[in-house]
């Protein structure tokens, strides 16, 4: 109950709030407003160079594997994994 007259509480105040400030600023007197004039900016830059080709160093893998190697093998259909 409190929540329901605390939100109707609100909203009124809202709506309150915005039409005032509408209204302020409709019957406000505007003055004009100054207007600031910068001088014009001239950039100037340099292109880099395009990076040149990285080359990495040679990788020799001397570890090996006990036992045997198996390869992973999908071997069942996706229409049976859906079913």
């Amino acid at each position: 109950m409190a929540d329901n007259l605390f939100s109707a509480v609100l909203t009124f105040s809202l709506m309150a709030a915005g039409t005032a400030a509408v209204g302020s600023e409709l019957f406000a007197s505007h003055r004009p407003v100054e207007v600031a004039t910068l001088p014009a900016v001239t950039i100037t830059g340099h292109r880099v160079l395009p990076m040149a080709e990285v080359v990495l160093p040679a990788v020799t893998v001397t570890g090996r594997r006990q036992g045997a190697t198996t390869v992973a093998i999908e071997t069942s259909d996706v229409e049976q994994r859906l079913q």
